[in-house]
């Protein structure tokens, strides 16, 4: 037993608290989120490292945070402020949490609560899950009934907007002048995809004219 004891006390001893800070835009220092005041509070939280970064994208592209997630072993703490310094929506940010977990890292959200394995660590895990569902319904209802709406208005078609004929005949006109689908691409904001489109279209409709 007396093994057992000494044991717990240095993995306890050898447990490190981490924290993280990321802004994905210099303008997000004027909501109270800038990297100053997120390491103030990690750190007032018992961060003894912080690993801050300015990046937006997911998670799984901030190259901080990949290499501190990394670097965590089993009995670590990783804090954040807020889910969305971790992750940019709560699906993704639940996806790095419940890995953590899995690997017996703790995580502290501040604005949340301790995640963990514990019942209610659990039910914290359990709630997030319910709310993203949620947003996600609640998405996805807003986006048909806009759809319902659109349909019964005069004129209005889903999908991408049509893309009105001078600027097709623009670009056509260029790419006779012997301009590369690249330049044209790049001086009419149309895909090369797209402009490769219209030519054969239109190849075809000279086709059938001369028939």
């Amino acid at each position: 037993m007396a093994y057992e004891k000494n044991f717990v006390v240095t993995r306890y001893n050898e447990m490190t608290v981490w924290g993280y800070a990321r802004v994905s835009t210099k303008g997000q220092k004027a909501h109270g989120n800038s990297l100053e005041e997120q390491e103030q509070r990690l750190r007032e939280n018992g961060a003894s490292s912080v690993t801050a970064e300015q990046f937006s994208g997911a998670s799984m592209e901030c190259p901080k945070l990949q290499g501190l997630l990394g670097r965590m072993e089993a009995g670590d703490v990783l804090i954040v402020t807020k889910l969305d310094r971790l992750a940019r929506n709560a699906e993704e940010g639940i996806h790095v949490i419940r890995s953590l977990i899995e690997r017996g890292v703790k995580v502290n959200v501040l604005n949340v609560g301790l995640l963990d394995q514990m019942p209610m660590g659990k039910f914290f895990i359990t709630t997030l899950l319910a709310v993203t569902e949620l947003e996600r319904s609640m998405i996805l209802e807003r986006m048909q009934e806009g759809k319902a709406i659109a349909r019964t208005k005069q004129g209005v078609r889903e999908g991408r907007p049509p893309i009105d004929r001078a600027r097709k005949e623009h670009a056509l006109a260029l790419l006779r002048e012997g301009r590369s689908y690249k330049d044209v691409a790049a001086v009419t904001n149309l895909s090369v995809s797209t402009l490769s489109r219209y030519v054969r279209e239109n190849a075809r409709r000279a086709a059938e004219n001369e028939n």
